[in-house]
């Protein structure tokens, strides 16, 4: 019916309007409410019912992403987060080497517990650190952002777009890091050369109060890097990925000590239910059959590696990377493995343009804020728009 078209033409849009915004102007409602009022009111509206909704989302996708968050909420748990944070503040070295620690470890744990997590754990306790040595926390605050997200570059598992895609694309672990290794590396290098050119003679700032010293649990931290050597064993084989995912995800919830409660109560279930509402709104566009002429004209554009790069910059800064690709993969199906690299490395790097690029820039700056550090839009751009171009340029040549 062509008013149901209509319908979920609009409320793709609309949507997709609210993701770039943040919310509907005039409401108090974030990104995931809006893509659950998105969704709920495609199947409203009848253009899809609970078959194609169920065929729309992405239950492996999200079974993956589950598991990963279980073993992040283990890790931080153990205290290793806190430990490792007040390590690095503590090192008795200059401010740029100390930010070259920082950013070399936000970047290595990113790509194996993906970028949004160790932003929300790393921000507080390495801001409260540097701090109290009497620096600005500005610098590290935007380096750990950018770092995040180029370190998480390099994996299928360092962040939610590259999850998705390399389940599109049947890529493995091992693939995917000989892909896109070089390029993350990269990029994290120019966030510490960019951001140590940018806050050259402005380090200092009034001291302020030590990190409290919460002891790391060795027993807890061994059952964590087991069950991570297990999901990189599970992503390097030929497998079904996410039925072995959730086992170890189960594995990591047998536990005495650290109660199911706790545990479960560590997983951004908000971003689980954007995920899912999004595929929800992407597959009613699809199933509506208004997209079957451009299809080809899509899918062709994001083979195109110049194309596809200023697809993801614009995409990803407009409406964030995460639903750039969900769009891009309803819209365009069957992209080759080139096609797939390509935009997980390009949407990735994008993010680090300018604050709402990645979800982690925004965790990062609010963090920061309530902590009482005020990172500015124009402060954060004088980082992230040479590190995104720098970085880019680099995906470009290497990838091509």
């Amino acid at each position: 019916m062509v008013w149901v078209e209509a319908a979920v033409a609009v409320a793709f849009v609309a949507v997709y309007v609210g993701m770039g915004l943040g919310r509907w102007p005039g409401l108090a409602i974030d990104r995931t409410g809006v893509g659950l009022v998105g969704a709920v009111f495609v199947f409203a509206v009848g253009a899809l019912d609970g078959g194609g909704v169920l065929r729309a989302v992405n239950f492996p996708v999200l079974a993956v992403l589950f598991a990963l968050m279980v073993l992040s909420a283990q890790v931080e748990a153990c205290g290793f987060f806190a430990w490792c944070g007040r390590r690095l503040a503590g090192a008795e070295v200059s401010p740029p080497l100390l930010l070259g620690l920082v950013v070399g470890v936000t970047g290595g744990l990113a790509a194996l517990l993906t970028n949004d997590v160790v932003v929300w754990a790393l921000v507080p306790v390495v801001l409260q650190g540097v701090r109290a040595r009497g620096l600005d926390a500005r610098p590290f605050v935007i380096a750990i952002a950018c770092a995040a997200n180029a370190g998480s570059a390099a994996t299928l598992i360092g962040n939610p777009q590259n999850l998705l895609i390399a389940h599109v694309g049947g890529l493995t672990f091992w693939t995917f890091v000989a892909a896109c290794g070089v390029p993350a590396v990269a990029a994290v290098a120019l966030t510490w050369g960019v951001a140590v050119l940018v806050w050259r003679g402005r380090w200092h700032a009034p001291a302020g109060e030590a990190p409290a010293d919460t002891p790391l649990d060795r027993r807890r931290g061994a059952k964590a890097l087991i069950a991570g050597a297990a999901l990189i064993a599970v992503f390097s084989l030929p497998v079904d990925h996410a039925p072995w995912a959730l086992a170890v995800a189960a594995a990591l919830l047998l536990n005495r000590r650290l109660g199911t409660q706790r545990m479960l109560g560590m997983v951004d279930w908000h971003l689980l239910l954007l995920f899912t509402c999004l595929f929800v709104v992407t597959g009613a566009l699809v199933e509506s059959g208004l997209l079957d002429r451009a299809l080809p004209g899509i899918a062709q554009g994001v083979t195109h590696a110049p194309a596809a790069l200023l697809l993801s910059l614009v995409g990803s800064n407009a409406i964030g990377n995460v639903p750039l690709v969900t769009a891009i993969l309803g819209l365009a199906p069957g992209l080759g493995e080139e096609a797939l690299v390509r935009l997980a490395a390009f949407s990735t790097l994008s993010g680090n343009l300018l604050v709402v690029g990645s979800m982690a820039n925004i965790i990062a700056v609010e963090r920061a804020r309530d902590a009482g550090v005020a990172v500015g839009f124009l402060e954060y751009a004088r980082v992230g728009v040479p590190v995104t171009v720098l970085s880019l340029a680099a995906a470009y040549i290497w990838l091509m």
